[in-house]
C-alpha cells in the first residue's frame, strides 16, 4: 500500500539549517521590495496616471473588477506570484491557493496586493480542495480566471535515465502536475463568468526530449493535452483554456533539475533573440490571455521562450 502523497513529496523531512536562515531574512527582503514598488508606483502614477504598470500605460488592459484564483505561489520568485501581482495592478482581486509549508513565504507578500484572500491548500487533498472553493464562493461569488501553476517531481526523478522511475514517483508526478488542472478547473467552472480564462504553464520538454526532465517532460506532455481537451469542455460555457509554455527560469522548482544552469546557458545560446526570459515576461503574455484581446485562443500551447522552439539544430 501507498504512503500518502504528501508523505511520498517529502512533508516529513526537517528543516535544513540554511532554509531557516533564509525564512528569518526572507519578510525583510519583501517588505524593502514592497517598499520600492510602492514609492516607484505612486511616483509613475503621478506621471502615466492610475494605469501604469510596468513601465507603460495599461488602459488595454484594464481588468478592474475581475476576480482571479491562482495555484502556485511559493515565494517571489515564482511565476505564479508574477502573474499574480502583474494582474493585480490591472484591477483584479486574488486569491492565493498555497501549501502550508510554503506559509512563511507567502504570507509576507500579500501586502503587496490589494484586498487578497489566500488560503492554505493542497491540490492532492479533497477535503482541503472543498474547503478552499467553499471560502471562494463566499468570500468572491463567482471568479473569472484560475491560474494553474503546479508541478512536482522527486528530485531523484529529475536526473539520470527516464525509465529509472518508479511506479509511485510516475503517479505521484502526474497527480500533482497534470490531473490537478483537471480537477481545479471542474471546480471553479461552476463559478466562473462567461469569458472566463484558464491558464497553467508548460514546457518545451513536453514536446522534445530534454535532459535530466524526464517524468516531468510526460506529465507536461498529459497537461497540454489536457488543454486541448478542457477547451473542448468549457468552449460551451465560454470559458478558454490555454498553456504557456515558458523557457527555462530560476524558480524554487527548477531548482530540482539537475545541470539546470546548463539549460539556461544553451537555451541562451540556441534561441533567435539570444537571450533568456523572465517570469515577467510569462506574466505579460497570462495577462494578454486573461484580457478580451485574447477572446478567441483557446486550446492552444502558447511559447515565450526568445525562439527557442523554433530552432532545429
Amino acid at each position: 500500500m501507498f504512503p500518502p502523497i504528501q508523505l511520498f513529496m517529502g512533508g516529513d523531512k526537517k528543516i535544513p539549517l540554511k532554509f531557516k536562515v533564509y525564512s528569518v531574512l526572507y519578510p525583510i527582503k519583501i517588505f524593502i521590495k514592497s517598499l520600492i514598488n510602492k514609492l516607484k508606483g505612486a511616483r509613475k502614477s503621478k506621471i502615466f496616471g492610475t494605469n501604469y504598470v510596468g513601465g507603460e500605460k495599461m488602459g488595454n488592459f484594464n481588468l478592474n473588477g475581475k476576480k482571479a484564483i491562482v495555484f502556485g505561489v511559493a515565494n517571489d520568485q515564482s511565476i505564479a506570484w508574477h502573474i499574480a501581482k502583474k494582474l493585480n495592478d490591472v484591477g483584479v482581486r486574488i486569491a492565493l491557493g498555497y501549501q502550508e509549508r510554503a506559509e512563511q513565504l507567502v504570507k509576507p507578500l500579500l501586502g503587496m496586493l490589494n484586498n487578497p484572500l489566500a488560503i492554505k491548500c493542497d491540490v492532492v487533498d479533497d477535503v482541503l480542495l472543498t474547503e478552499f472553493f467553499e471560502k471562494i464562493k463566499q468570500e468572491f461569488g463567482q471568479v473569472d480566471f484560475l491560474i494553474h501553476s503546479i508541478a512536482f517531481a522527486k528530485k531523484e526523478h529529475l536526473q539520470g535515465k527516464f525509465y529509472d522511475v518508479t511506479r509511485r514517483g510516475y503517479q505521484v508526478a502526474q497527480e500533482v502536475s497534470s490531473y490537478s488542472l483537471a480537477e481545479l478547473s471542474r471546480r471553479a467552472a461552476p463559478i466562473m463568468n462567461e469569458n472566463g480564462s484558464i491558464i497553467t504553464m508548460t514546457y518545451y520538454g513536453a514536446e522534445k526530449v530534454t535532459p535530466n526532465y524526464n517524468v516531468m517532460g510526460v506529465a507536461k506532455a498529459a497537461l497540454e493535452a489536457c488543454v486541448r481537451y478542457l477547451a473542448n469542455d468549457f468552449g460551451e460555457k465560454g470559458i478558454r483554456v490555454n498553456a504557456i509554455s515558458a523557457g527555462p527560469i530560476k524558480t524554487l522548482a527548477a531548482s530540482g533539475i539537475t545541470d539546470f544552469e546548463k539549460m539556461l546557458e544553451h537555451a541562451q545560446q540556441k534561441a533567435p533573440l539570444k537571450r533568456n526570459i523572465n517570469a515577467d515576461d510569462v506574466a505579460n503574455l497570462a495577462l494578454f490571455l486573461c484580457s478580451d484581446m485574447s477572446k478567441n485562443i483557446t486550446g492552444q500551447v502558447v511559447y515565450v521562450d526568445a525562439g527557442y522552439s523554433i530552432m532545429g539544430v
